[in-house]
């Protein structure tokens, strides 16, 4: 398994290795040693999974409040999406910014995302299917979403606005100033 460091070093983009052959292939996907020999060393409590139909459907950018805020570690398992992190750590020198890279069930490629980080992704391809690891359990009343397209983040996506499809949540997430005013 190989580990790269992003533009803000806490999020690392990892590419499990693949064996194939004419049976198919195998991959392990995660090992907790590996993870922690690379200093991603969290527990994992749950698994998601999402499908999203079409192209330009965007989630995010979401986060929980502590106590149950959320490492994640994303992957593709059909398709591809345009993955975003956002430091919102009040305290971190990078706090505002973001990092963005394509994940794809083609490139076989994963992204870790630390607690402290607002997250979303848009997906690229129709029938997009994305699994997920996090660290802590839902907590619907520590869920948060800042808004996708907010000035003060400067994320440069895809799509427009009219060619998003998003959710209601989503639609109406808090802006980062409203967050800033109250982390």
């Amino acid at each position: 398994m190989q580990f790269e460091d992003l533009e803000i070093p806490d999020v690392k983009l990892i590419f499990p290795k693949k064996f194939g052959d004419e049976r198919g292939f195998f991959s392990e996907t995660y090992n907790l040693a590996s993870f922690a020999k690379a200093g991603i060393d969290h527990q994992f409590v749950q698994d998601n999974h999402s499908l999203s139909k079409s192209v330009g459907v965007l989630r995010g950018l979401h986060f929980q409040s502590p106590p149950f805020a959320q490492d994640k570690l994303v992957r593709v398992i059909r398709g591809r999406i345009l993955d975003i992190a956002v430091d919102i750590r009040t305290d971190s020198k990078t706090f505002g910014k973001s990092v963005s890279t394509e994940i794809s069930a083609e490139a076989w490629n994963q992204i870790f995302i630390p607690a402290g980080f607002a997250h979303g992704f848009v997906t690229l391809e129709p029938d997009t299917e994305v699994n997920y690891k996090v660290s802590a359990p839902y907590a619907p009343e520590s869920e948060c979403a800042i808004m996708w397209n907010d000035p003060d983040l400067g994320i440069e996506w895809p799509f427009g606005e009219n060619e998003i499809t998003l959710s209601p949540k989503d639609a109406n997430a808090m802006s980062f100033a409203t967050y800033r005013e109250n982390p």
